[in-house]
């Protein structure tokens, strides 16, 4: 328990200095944000990869069942590999991964997920920033059509604009390792409580 604290507060110093910039900017949606996190930064770094890999493994050892773990591309794939590459340590050597495309190929095998995933397998979805949920649910949606079942979803930072709600509408068990107010922010509706929530895929 103690390295699981330990390894959640260095998360939350990496994101504070590395991922974390505030000021006015303005999202895709047209919104203007207080704040921008780039989960990128800390999970394509050494140390950000192996802190989270840590921390994710440590939410999987109350999820026996699941057997692999994945999400839609870009976001997951850099969270997947640390994750593969520490679990022999951790005594999850069993552990596979996946990684699903926004689309299917439009050659080969035109696979929408790609990896050892099989039907019937319990999944665990994981993504570095949680908006409303829309990246994940997209990739539940994907493997569930696959025929697997999806265990919880895991995320590096919920930014606290919907996506608990959506993934609780869903049955889906949500575990974030961290919140925006975490890091010493308040979420983009309390700062600005007149603004509608978009859709992920519109923010």
């Amino acid at each position: 328990m103690m390295r699981g604290t330990e390894d959640r507060e260095r998360l939350i110093e990496l994101l504070k200095r590395d991922a974390l910039r505030t000021g006015q900017f303005t999202l895709a949606s047209g919104r203007t944000s207080h704040y921008y996190v780039d989960g990128r930064k800390v999970t394509l770094s050494a140390e950000g990869a192996a802190t989270i890999a840590a921390q994710v493994l440590e939410v999987l050892a109350n999820h026996p069942e699941v057997t692999a773990v994945g999400g839609l591309t870009m976001g997951a794939d850099p969270i997947v590999g640390a994750t593969l590459a520490i679990a022999p340590s951790r005594n999850r050597g069993d552990l596979r991964g996946f990684l699903v495309r926004k689309e299917a190929k439009g050659h080969g095998t035109g696979r929408l997920v790609e990896g050892p995933l099989e039907p019937g397998q319990s999944v665990a979805i994981l993504d570095d920033v949680a908006t409303t949920g829309g990246s994940s649910l997209q990739a539940v949606s994907a493997v569930e059509a696959m025929g697997a079942t999806v265990a919880c979803v895991i995320v590096v930072l919920d930014r606290l604009e919907g996506a608990a709600d959506a993934f609780a509408a869903k049955g889906l068990t949500f575990h974030a390792l961290t919140t925006i107010r975490d890091l010493g922010v308040e979420p983009l509706e309390a700062f600005h409580p007149e603004m509608t929530v978009l859709p992920e895929h519109l923010a």
